[in-house]
């Protein structure tokens, strides 16, 4: 049994290293060798990517890819992607290309409020806490310009300041719920600080308020904390065409296609378990994006399946109907990003990425993300209503199970041809490789 190790992260990056090595694997060298191994060779970007978090001892890679051929709002463009599952960059760009020919992407940023929240605990009168507030508010404000004057001048800030009674909900609970536009930024430092003031504000401005008694004064703040639930920050990504425009190689029935195909999300909007993966497929395609362009993919995923779950049960993100021969299928998602300051200003993939967008503004980056997860989306659900998902999946997964054997290029172009023919499975592609070189 390994001891805790005091003053870990006071070592140098060499001295860390050294110590996992030595202490977690059987051959300390060979470990010390892949850590390595992955540093960049250029000191300069790997001192930058040595000081993004703590504890740095390397670098974990994924691929970052590209979808072409998106015809957005009558604009083509190439959607950068970093995942490292098989078949997504594939499947984005095959839905790409089919909707190219079909009228693009139609997209609209419908808001961009995001939220903080100042929870507090308050004792007393609840119609002198409201006086209180009404009789504060406009210092929230003043005692914030400091903070907020950079934001009003790109035409953003504080946009408003609730006082919410959540006493049914928990004794004695409130909040101050605050909203904000942060323009191009994701704006996660502005509305924190902006909320901590709001807190100090509050209890300072609390000891003042003639009508309280002393305990109504002793106002407690347990925290201070924007929210990644933002249902009034939202894009909708859609496309349509007539039903028999949707004809292609593997789609001889149109008609039958379009309905098998909204009955498909209807099961996703009714059944959660299906939901889930629905949704999931979504997501391959959003975060993709979200990771490429350096926002925060775990604040994205919160945020979309709250938003998923708002009325009560989970239920699927993108919708479908077929309407006087048209068929029609989209998705509203929250999305909070940012395209200046964190990793956007840093990182240079990610200052790549976005240059390959045209640098675009949140807004405009809030378009591509959804565009990624509705082409996903659609892409599996395509597959699923036709062929079947695995077949497409499964070779492009081919490429990993022949990674894994350290396959030979004479025992790939073996292995490819005869799955030309035959179902991939893993256990299939294994047993033909064990064939070859008995």
């Amino acid at each position: 049994m390994n001891l805790p190790f005091s003053g870990f992260s006071k070592l140098s990056k060499e001295e860390k290293i050294n110590w996992i090595a030595s202490t977690y694997f059987s051959t300390p060298e060979e470990a010390v060798t892949l850590l390595k191994k992955y540093w960049n060779s250029d000191a300069k970007i790997q001192k930058l990517h040595d000081e993004f978090i703590e504890n740095t001892i390397t670098n974990f890679y994924i691929p970052l890819g590209v979808a072409p051929n998106f015809l957005i709002n009558g604009q083509y463009s190439t959607i950068p992607m970093a995942i490292e599952e098989s078949s997504v960059v594939a499947a984005a760009s095959k839905a790409a290309k089919f909707w190219s020919t079909r009228g693009g992407f139609k997209t609209t940023v419908i808001g961009t409020e995001k939220i903080g929240q100042v929870h507090f605990l308050y004792q007393g009168d609840v119609s002198k806490l409201d006086l209180f507030f009404a009789q504060t508010k406009a210092k929230f404000y003043s005692e914030t310009e400091n903070l907020t004057a950079n934001m009003r001048k790109r035409g953003g800030g504080i946009l408003n300041i609730e006082l919410r009674d959540m006493t049914n909900e928990m004794d004695n609970y409130f909040q101050l719920h605050a909203t904000f536009d942060t323009k191009d930024s994701m704006g996660a430092n502005f509305i924190n600080s902006c909320l901590e003031q709001f807190a100090t504000t509050l209890k300072n401005e609390a000891q003042l308020f003639d009508l309280f008694t002393e305990t109504e004064k002793n106002i407690q703040v347990i925290m201070s904390i924007l929210s990644n639930y933002v249902p009034n920050c939202i894009v909708r990504a859609e496309v349509s065409c007539p039903v028999e425009d949707l004809a292609e190689k593997h789609i001889p029935n149109p008609q039958e296609f379009a309905e098998r195909f909204v009955q498909a999300v209807t099961i996703a909007a009714i059944e959660p378990y299906r939901a889930v993966t629905h949704n999931k497929g979504i997501m391959n395609g959003i975060d993709a994006v979200v990771i490429a362009t350096g926002n925060d993919f775990r604040a994205v995923e919160a945020g979309i399946h709250a938003y998923a779950a708002r009325k009560g049960q989970y239920s699927s993100l993108s919708h479908a109907k077929i309407e006087n021969g048209i068929f029609s299928f989209w998705l509203e998602i929250p999305l909070a990003l940012g395209t200046v300051g964190g990793l956007t200003s840093l990182h240079p993939l990610v200052k790549l990425s976005l240059e390959m967008l045209q640098n675009p503004s949140a807004e405009e980056l809030m378009q591509y993300v959804a565009v990624a997860g509705l082409a996903q989306n659609f892409a599996a659900l395509r597959s699923l209503t036709t062929s079947g998902i695995q077949e497409g999946h499964m070779k492009m997964h081919l490429n990993n199970i022949l990674n894994q054997f350290e396959a030979t290029e004479e025992e790939r172009h073996e292995v490819r041809n005869h799955f030309k023919h035959h179902v991939v499975s893993h256990s299939g592609v294994v047993n033909f490789i064990e064939s070859l070189r008995q």
